[in-house]
């Protein structure tokens, strides 16, 4: 019989055997370096001469892997391997395929540290962002399964005499999955063992910064028990292969977490009816944020200023969740900014294989030019007071010392500039003064996005306030912007944050069916 669902625990890297332990797993990542991977097509490696070269983004020169680049030919295959797999798969029990998800998190538990030191390797994480991120990743894996039993059994409906009437949860078909590179195991293994659990055949196309974990994920699954051609593994460019996937007629749906731009592509794209298809494409697109931490003149300053630091920094600010907007009543302005700046010039800048540090390099140089661009925007719409340049060596040669860039902090922004407005997707925070709680809470809506928010204040009708005016999907109080946990912070966003979907709760696994109603008379 299959408990509750708990949440898995964090590590104790405060531990030495623990330490020890992650310590003997990078050692034991970093010897398996440079290997190459195949793509995976209906039971079959497939080894192509085109290949994604993944780096470490500590070290650009160290190479983490070679993985197969598809191309349209191999993307075609994969569907129809996955089209003629869903009937195979869809005939499972709920409880059967939900059999192979607890397999998965099992091996997954016993594996965890290899896949910390697989995320510090090849996208920078720090040891306690990689492991949260795994725990997120076992967690998808026992919510989901759990769901999929309570989705297979009996559905409550209104008795009416001389019927018999049921309701069942049915899989839609082909699913494409497109993952994002910051949360590169969680969230890659949350929307494809949700579909998968839910009885579709899944074509993985995987970021082409974050591959080899991809792969990884992939090894994962088959040997949790995936049956071939239920699960098809094509990296490549958007523009090589992802086009060709989410148009063609035998995707019945498309889940996706990254950019604004990319998912408003794909959407439009879904919309188009391609010759021969039978349906209308579903679509979760899960999008960006410009997230603010709002800290009324009634709060915890000292809470505040470290959920802010938290917030901004955590993996270098590369979360759709980070916030990057520290909105602050002009009494206790100067204080919590002066807080802020503190805790933010502590933070220990390193590689992301050492226990020690806490701010690793953003992932590739595409970011880093990106971010470092946001940086001479800061420079000319707000007053630099922390950080503001690329870190050490990297400032001359970051393709040889790596991608890092100081955490910076900007005062005095006003709520229209760019900086305040744009996702920077990196370690930069714009901080805001407000007149009064009223003048906050529009500046905090006073985006496209609508993701997440926090808010610090003592004053309860402060916080019933924005409870219902603070316009995001994932609204904390008194705590960070960050951190949804699977089961008790349902995540997803407003507006242009995404389609609304609400990943690691109740409602999930309905998107990746449908509905079918049964009605015998007596």
């Amino acid at each position: 019989m299959v408990g509750s669902f708990v949440n898995e625990p964090f590590a104790d890297f405060g531990s030495a055997p623990v330490r020890a332990a992650m310590e003997e797993a990078v050692r034991r990542i970093e010897a398996q370096l440079g290997q190459t991977y195949p793509a995976f097509v209906d039971g079959d490696s497939v080894w192509t001469e085109a290949r994604i070269v993944s780096v470490n983004p500590a070290r650009p020169r160290q190479v983490v892997g070679y993985v197969a680049r598809a191309d349209q030919e191999l993307a075609e295959r994969a569907i129809q391997a996955a089209h003629r797999a869903f009937d195979r798969w869809r005939r499972y029990a709920p409880d059967a395929r939900a059999r192979v998800l607890l397999r998965a998190a099992a091996i997954l538990r016993r594996r965890r540290f290899e896949f910390d030191a697989w995320q510090a390797l090849e996208v920078g994480k720090t040891w306690i962002e990689a492991d949260v991120e795994t725990a997120e990743a076992i967690d998808f894996l026992e919510y989901y399964a759990r769901e999929m039993m309570r989705l297979g059994t009996p559905q409550p409906l209104t008795p009416l005499p001389g019927e018999e009437n049921e309701q069942r949860y049915i899989p839609l078909g082909v699913v494409v999955v497109i993952p994002p590179w910051n949360f590169p195991l969680s969230i890659l293994l949350g929307m494809t063992s949700a579909a998968l659990v839910a009885g579709n055949a899944v074509v993985l196309k995987p970021s082409s910064v974050s591959p080899v974990i991809a792969a990884k994920v992939v090894e994962l699954l088959r040997e949790a028990g995936i049956p071939d051609g239920v699960l098809n593994f094509v990296p490549g460019s958007g523009g090589a292969i992802g086009d060709y996937l989410v148009s063609h007629p035998l995707t019945r749906m498309i889940a996706f977490t990254g950019s604004k731009e990319v998912g408003l592509r794909i959407n439009e794209l879904a919309a188009r009816t391609a010759p021969g298809q039978r349906w209308i494409k579903r679509v979760i697109a899960e999008m960006g944020g410009k997230n603010a931490v709002i800290v009324d003149d009634s709060a915890d300053l000292e809470a505040a200023a470290a959920a802010i630091v938290a917030s901004a920094f955590g993996f270098q600010g590369q979360k759709c969740s980070a916030g990057s907007r520290a909105i602050v009543l002009d009494g206790v302005y100067d204080r919590v900014l002066q807080e802020v700046v503190a805790r933010t010039r502590a933070l220990r800048i390193g590689d992301p294989t050492r226990y020690e540090t806490q701010i690793g390099p953003v992932v590739d140089r595409s970011q880093f030019d990106k971010v470092s661009s946001y940086l001479e925007i800061g420079r000319r719409e707000g007053r630099l007071v922390a950080g503001g340049r690329p870190y050490g060596e990297s400032a001359r040669d970051p393709e040889t010392h790596g991608y890092f860039i100081e955490p910076t902090v900007f005062a005095d922004v006003d709520p229209s500039a760019r900086i305040a407005q744009e996702e920077i997707f990196g370690p930069v925070l714009a901080v805001i003064r407000a007149r009064d709680f009223d003048h906050a809470l529009e500046i905090a809506n006073g985006t496209e996005y609508g993701l997440t928010g926090a808010v610090f204040a003592r004053d309860r009708a402060k916080l019933e306030r924005a409870r219902e005016e603070f316009h995001v999907g994932n609204l904390y109080f008194n705590r960070k912007c960050t951190g949804a946990l699977v089961g008790a912070h349902p995540f997803g966003g407003f507006n242009m944050s995404g389609t609304d979907s609400k990943a690691g709760g109740p409602d999930y696994l309905l998107l990746f069916t449908q509905a079918k109603a049964i009605s015998e008379a007596l």
